[in-house]
């Protein structure tokens, strides 16, 4: 498969990439142990959390709003076909549901709600859209060298997309650091390898001629992008610190077993974890948001002892963004062991439902403003 574009700038990896004026003098100045934001008054007070569906979150931290994934646009499920996950192919070609995108976006307050992009991992359900959300906001990327493949594919400039490939550390805003961790995918090695094991796109896959769309299955033009990315958030705010961790798949067969790709070794997801709060100087975060279940839960929860769990992609694949939340959370094994524990559950009830985190702890917000510019009236719950 030919490129059409190259990343320039040298990777650990040996790829080449360039990253985006905003996150790359503040790379280069903490890799130089130096001082990258000015002397000033402690960080925000709090982040506001809107989970939008599925993986997909918006972050808005004082000015800096992020959004992660962000999965609008809905490919039905008999497009896909082949493989032991039978999500290897696609029948035919698709383009993003930019008019869907459009309308959530107008939702959450347009584009200066949206200054950064993190994609999770580079399958369909978590970065079909992330080339549209870019166009729209003019907001730069952070993700897998596939997930930038894919949004050069779709015309995004090479120097728009950063490619992270674990133990990176950002400024994302005034106080705020994010550590990047380089972790796994659900799955079986055995079972689902298509769907589970550690894969990069090595070019910038070619549009379909007629449609100009992509390719969704795992085993085309989005494959997981070599596993997935974990994102640790620490904020030094004015009534004292508070954290979040966020990973959008995991499979306890292997959260233990190194990742390589390309020969590459970028170490085993739970050990990266341990890596990234020890430089964070976190002993415990105030919030993990993730997936996973019971056994990843078990592994994770002794490790980063959070104080309350927010989980998300466990809604489905298929169901029309538009229609809403069509089941409530419910894991009765998990919800036993965090009650154990002692890690409050903070489950969704609606799309766009929105919470405040800050030094105190999570609470709820009221978000009917935007649930209903999107037509999500009550709750599942």
């Amino acid at each position: 498969m030919q490129g059409q574009g190259a990343l320039s700038g040298a990777g650990e990896s040996g790829l080449e990439y360039r990253m985006p004026n905003i996150v790359r003098a503040t790379a280069i100045a903490l890799s130089a142990g130096l001082a990258v934001l000015p002397i000033a008054a402690a960080g925000p007070a709090f982040v506001d959390i809107t989970w939008m569906s599925m993986a997909n979150l918006h972050y808005q931290i004082g000015s800096t709003g992020i959004i992660t994934d962000g999965y609008i646009t809905r490919i039905p499920q008999e497009a896909f076909s082949g493989g032991p996950s039978g999500l290897a192919r696609t029948a035919e070609a698709y383009r993003p549901d930019i008019d869907a995108v459009r309308r959530v976006l107008s939702a959450i307050g347009g584009p200066s709600k949206v200054n950064l992009l993190l994609t999770g991992h580079s399958h369909w359900d978590h970065s079909f859209d992330t080339a549209t959300w870019a166009s729209l906001t003019g907001a730069p990327i952070i993700g897998s060298r596939t997930s930038c493949f894919q949004v050069m594919a779709e015309n995004v400039p090479a120097d728009e997309c950063t490619v992270v490939e674990g133990g990176e550390r950002m400024a994302v805003a005034d106080d705020v650091s994010m550590h990047v961790v380089r972790w796994n995918h659900s799955g079986d090695p055995d079972r689902n390898p298509e769907q589970h094991n550690p894969v990069e796109l090595d070019a910038v896959p070619e549009p379909d001629p007629a449609t100009g769309g992509l390719r969704a299955g795992v085993a085309e033009d989005f494959p997981n992008g070599g596993g997935t990315r974990g994102f640790l958030f620490v904020v030094d705010g004015p009534d004292g610190p508070f954290s979040w961790f966020q990973q959008s798949s995991a499979s306890a067969v292997d959260l233990d077993v190194p990742i390589v790709v390309d020969g590459v070794n970028y170490g085993a997801p739970i050990d990266n974890l341990r890596a990234a709060l020890e430089e964070a100087g976190v002993e415990r975060v105030d919030l993990w948001i993730g997936t996973g279940g019971l056994s990843v839960a078990e592994l994770v929860v002794p490790v980063i002892r959070p104080k309350a769990y927010l989980p998300i992609h466990w809604d489905g694949l298929w169901e029309p963004f538009e229609d809403g939340l069509s089941r409530p959370f419910s894991q009765a094994t998990l919800e036993a062991f965090l009650a154990e524990s002692g890690v409050e559950l903070v489950a969704p009830g609606q799309f766009m439902d929105l919470w405040r985190l800050d030094a105190s702890g999570i609470r709820p917000r009221a978000n009917d403003e935007m649930k209903q510019a999107l037509g999500f009236l009550g709750s599942v719950r």
